[in-house]
This record gives C-alpha cells, sequence and structure tokens, in this order.
C-alpha cells in the first residue's frame, strides 16, 4: 500500500518535534488554517502562545540570570515576535504542510510570516494537550537551541506591546487584555480589529491589522498614543 505523502510529510515533522501525536487529529488541526475550514488551528494558536511565553520565560530566566524584569521582557519580545517565529516555522517545514483555502494558496499564504508564525503557536498547543506542559517546554527549548540569546538582544527596539507592558508595570497596574472585536474581508485577505484594554484605568482603544499579532501592536501603539496625552 502507498503511503500518502501528506502521512509521510506529518511523520517527517514528527521527528523534528522529537514528540509522536497519541492525537493525530491534533496536529491536523493545528496546521489547518480559518481560510480551509471551520476546524481551524486559532484556538490551539490561543493556547500555545502562552505555553510560549511562559516557556521561554522559564528559559531566560536560567540563561540570563543577571538581567532585571525589564530587559528580560525585551529579550523575551524578541524572541516570541513575529519574525524569529517565521524563521522556526521555516526551519521546521511547516509552509508544507499547512492547510489553505484556494485564495490564500494564491495569494502566497504557504509563506507568509503571520500564518507560519500562528502554525508554529497551535503546534506547541497541540503538543502540549497531546502530552502535557513538560513535553511542551521541551519542544520550546529545542527550538530555540539554535538562536543566540544574549542581553543584548535587550537593547533592540521595543514593540509597542512590551512598551505598554512596561508602563504598567512600572505603575503597578494589570497588563492589558486584548481581544478581537471584528474581522473583514474573504478567508484569505481578512482584517482584524482588535481592542485592548486597561481595567484599572478603566480605558480601551482599538487598532486593525492584517493578523491578530498585527491587530494587537496596532491597537497597543493607539494605547500609547492616548496614555501620552493624558500624562
Amino acid at each position: 500500500m502507498q503511503i500518502k505523502p501528506q502521512v509521510q510529510f506529518y511523520a517527517v515533522l514528527e521527528q523534528r518535534l522529537e514528540h509522536t501525536f497519541k492525537q493525530p487529529e491534533l496536529i491536523v488541526q493545528a496546521l489547518t488554517h480559518r481560510s480551509y475550514g471551520s476546524n481551524h488551528n486559532e484556538r490551539l494558536e490561543f493556547l500555545g502562545d502562552s505555553v510560549l511565553n511562559l516557556a521561554v520565560s522559564q528559559l531566560l530566566y536560567k540563561e540570563l540570570s543577571n538581567l532585571p524584569e525589564g530587559d528580560l521582557s525585551r529579550v523575551r519580545a524578541n524572541l516570541v515576535k513575529q519574525e524569529t517565529l517565521h524563521q522556526l516555522a521555516l526551519e521546521l517545514g511547516l509552509g508544507l504542510l499547512i492547510k489553505l483555502g484556494e485564495g490564500e494558496i494564491k495569494s502566497g499564504g504557504q509563506s507568509r510570516p503571520s500564518i507560519l508564525a500562528d502554525a508554529l503557536e497551535a503546534v506547541i498547543g497541540a503538543v502540549f494537550l497531546d502530552a502535557d506542559y513538560t513535553a511542551a517546554q521541551a519542544l520550546v527549548f529545542r527550538l530555540y537551541e539554535q538562536v543566540s540569546i544574549t542581553p543584548s538582544m535587550s537593547a533592540a527596539s521595543k514593540d509597542a506591546k512590551t512598551e505598554l507592558q512596561e508602563w504598567l508595570q512600572g505603575r503597578r497596574l494589570r497588563l492589558p487584555v486584548y481581544r478581537v472585536v471584528n474581522t473583514k474581508g474573504a478567508a484569505h485577505q481578512q482584517t482584524f480589529e482588535v481592542e485592548c484594554e486597561i481595567l484599572d484605568l478603566k480605558i480601551s482603544q482599538r487598532g486593525v491589522g492584517e493578523s491578530k499579532r498585527s491587530g494587537e501592536q496596532s491597537a497597543a501603539k493607539a494605547m500609547l498614543e492616548l496614555l501620552s496625552k493624558q500624562t
């Protein structure tokens, strides 16, 4: 019996991840974009984002033991930003496996940084659900083995979300809450309207981006502009 190429690709991916799925439907869902069907990867991406941030925080706490909190936050922002995740996803070959709708394929979705970065987070979330946090943490540590992690990364320019987080932490306020409030356009050309809310100050701002990630950055930037006018 001939093995389907897709199955072969999944087997290769499991080797690269060093994780064999007991629930193979999870990895299939993790690599399914919303343009392909309703059983897509956005919930797994949400979960994987939290797992990734915790695991990277643990990694930095160990590797950069002398850095203060603010510098650790900036280094982490560099490690979990779209560009870094995109590169890690390329190294895993995720672009060959992502299921996309026809319109997204035609527009080059298989190589789009936002789609690949989101897929990687979904894969991390899938490993977490298939096994446990220890397995997901080990995967994150392996992914970053070839990434140069140094204190100098903290000198990189801060993105809006990191800057807003530091502004709030410096005033002992709770971190902002981000939520998607609207999506527009066809599945392969969607824009996301995201709201950023600071509960302690009872204020919110909105931003728009081509992905949830960029929408959050846009909303955070709008919030920083509002705060600068109020202070």
